[in-house]
């Protein structure tokens, strides 16, 4: 009996125990199936299950933590959350990336426009107060915003150049960015586009790069002219080149070039043009110009005037005549002119049947040569004096009462075109005048071919020599040589150039005085200039010379890498050589160590030339330590 009851026991607890068994088993794949349909339900199938028994683990890489909890709170609402082991991993934040900083500006006469995403400015002036004043009692707009980011570099050089641009631009758009400036406007004439050009362009910051968008209205030209002019070798020119539309353009520059070797053709679009035609008469009239084998043509609206050279032959010049004028353009005319062998004298002297006027580079104007009578000398000494000032003419001219009858207005048309040049002279003969000289307008030839084609009429052989001097441009601004030097050293008074100690290498704390310095060189590139190196006497002589030449030499590399253009800048060391204080002090000496620049004459800069030619590299060791 007691045999059957521990069997009977054992059997029921076998039986609990596997039930239990089975219990589990069936619970822990429920749970499993429940949670993963779960999962699969809230598009969390990145996540994966594991059961162990009762508990279920989550793993897998959860976007994010908020997602992260709501897997876990989506599972804790199917099974009990005491169940559920988290081993979920969250993925990497990424770091944030720093905003583009930017701003458009846009200014006309309603107003100004602010608008972009800018560092905080600090203790300074934002952008809308220091437009304040520009704004001339219209409202500033300013819809910028800040982000605190770290400031991109050459943000502030950027900002700093294009709020000073848009003082000047009075209708203008500013996109300003860390390494890009775009700058789109519109100016009063073409001068004025070429003078903002030229100044953008030169104070544009170090690792800023510029894109330019100036327009200016299209000029009236009056009368609507065009000169060109070809010689016996085949050298062609533009003295002046008017076109209505671009397609014109192109149409009389490729005439151009296929009729002669011409260097840099240009040509001005403009207003005014006498028929729609016009491009076509260039053309045909070109052709003509190189059968003929040379010469001049001109055209002042629909008249123009073909001067052939005095040596073509009467049949070639007739036979030509003849095609260009049966080919040209309803409404042009066309006049010819076969001229007698051309023989300037240019002095006015006795034998000579001229008027002559020279300008000197002070402005000293002489009036000599042959006047029609002493009433014509009246109005041409007037008329000159009104053009060049009472005190600068000087007339000494004779009487000749057979000079033509359009002498006069010969005389004042050369005297109208010798004012637009800043020196040159003008000589007028019978049936030819000629113009030469220097001047700072791009556009002085095709002034003075506008003035004598409407001034002489028919009469118009005529020669215009006038060379182009950047120097003497007073649209860009440049300064004088003088002016050149006095700007650098008045820069290295305020912030000297320092270098390491005993070294030629530039301290970085210099790099600001150096840029500035490059701003002005860049202006004056054809100024003889001379960087001269000083150190104190402490040191042997010559270590100290060559101390100084290095360190002169490391001033020119500066300036050459920051585009400057040193062809004309030499450099000198002096050692020792000109203190300007007592080296007996620190003080003394520290304003000893220094760099000048100097004016060179011509004479000096080749003198200059010559003793840095016979310098020997010293190879010597040095034992003993140079001046700082």
């Amino acid at each position: 009996m007691r045999l059957k009851t521990i069997a009977a026991f054992c059997a029921a607890a076998a039986l609990s125990v596997g039930g239990a068994w089975l219990s589990a088993g069936w619970v822990e794949a429920r749970s499993g199936e429940v949670v993963t349909s779960t999962l699969i339900d809230g598009q969390h199938d990145w996540t994966t299950v594991t059961t162990d028994g009762l508990l279920v683990a989550l793993g897998g890489e959860a976007p994010d933590e908020a997602t992260r909890f709501r897997v876990v709170s989506a599972v804790g609402r199917v099974i009990d959350p005491d169940r559920i082991v988290d081993n979920m991993d969250v993925k990497a934040r990424e770091q944030i990336k720093a905003p583009r900083f930017s701003v458009e500006m846009l200014r006309n006469g309603e107003g100004i426009s602010l608008i972009g995403l800018i560092p905080p400015t600090g203790d300074g002036k934002g952008i809308a107060e220091q437009l304040a004043d520009v704004a001339n009692n219209t409202p500033v707009t300013d819809l910028l915003e800040t982000a605190s980011y770290p400031v991109p570099e050459n943000w502030e050089a950027a900002l700093a150049y294009s709020i000073k641009a848009l003082r000047d631009l009075e209708r203008s758009k500013i996109s300003v960015s860390a390494d890009l400036v775009e700058i789109t406007a519109i100016s009063d004439s073409p001068e004025s586009k070429r003078r903002i050009e030229s100044q953008l362009a030169r104070s544009v910051p170090n690792g800023v790069r510029l894109a330019l968008s100036i327009s200016a209205p299209r000029p009236v030209i009056t009368p609507f002219t065009l000169r060109f002019t070809l010689d016996a070798e085949g050298n062609a020119s533009f003295d002046a080149c008017s076109a209505d539309t671009e397609d014109a353009k192109s149409r009389i520059l490729r005439a151009a070039s296929s009729v002669g070797q011409i260097e840099k053709p240009e040509c001005a679009i403009g207003l005014g043009v006498p028929s729609p035609n016009w491009a076509k008469a260039v053309e045909v009239a070109m052709s003509g110009l190189k059968d003929m084998g040379g010469g001049s043509l001109t055209f002042s609206d629909a008249d123009i005037t073909l001067v052939a050279l005095d040596t073509t032959s009467q049949g070639t010049f007739d036979r030509v005549v003849g095609e260009v004028d049966a080919a040209l353009p309803e409404v042009f005319s066309m006049h010819a002119v076969l001229p007698e062998k051309v023989v300037v004298d240019g002095t006015g002297a006795e034998a000579a049947v001229e008027f002559v006027a020279t300008r000197s580079p002070e402005g000293l104007v002489q009036l000599r040569g042959r006047l029609t009578d002493d009433g014509i000398e009246q109005i041409v000494g007037s008329f000159a004096r009104a053009q060049f000032g009472s005190d600068k003419v000087y007339l000494a001219t004779r009487d000749d009462p057979n000079l033509p009858e359009s002498w006069p207005v010969r005389v004042l048309a050369a005297l109208e075109a010798l004012a637009t040049l800043e020196s040159g002279s003008a000589v007028v003969q019978k049936d030819y005048v000629e113009i030469r000289g220097l001047s700072g307008d791009k556009n002085a030839s095709d002034t003075i071919s506008r003035t004598l084609a409407d001034k002489l009429g028919d009469a118009e052989n005529f020669d215009v020599n006038v060379r182009y001097d950047e120097m003497l441009d007073t649209t860009l601004n440049i300064p004088t040589p003088e002016e050149c030097v006095s700007r650098i050293n008045s820069i290295l008074s305020a912030a000297k150039i320092t270098f390491e100690p005993s070294s030629a290498e530039i301290t970085a704390d210099t790099k600001r005085t150096i840029d500035r310095i490059a701003e002005i060189a860049k202006q004056c590139e054809r100024v003889k200039m001379e960087i001269g190196g000083y150190t104190d006497s402490q040191g042997r002589e010559e270590m100290n010379s060559a101390l100084s030449q290095q360190r002169a030499d490391s001033v020119r590399a500066a300036l050459q890498s920051r585009r400057v253009l040193t062809s004309n800048i030499t450099a000198k060391g002096y050692g020792e050589a000109d203190p300007i204080a007592d080296n007996d002090t620190a003080d003394g000496r520290e304003a000893n160590r220094r760099i000048e620049f100097k004016l060179l004459t011509d004479a000096r800069a080749a003198a200059t030339d010559d003793a840095s030619g016979d310098t020997e590299a010293t190879t010597e060791a040095e034992t003993e330590t140079p001046s700082e």
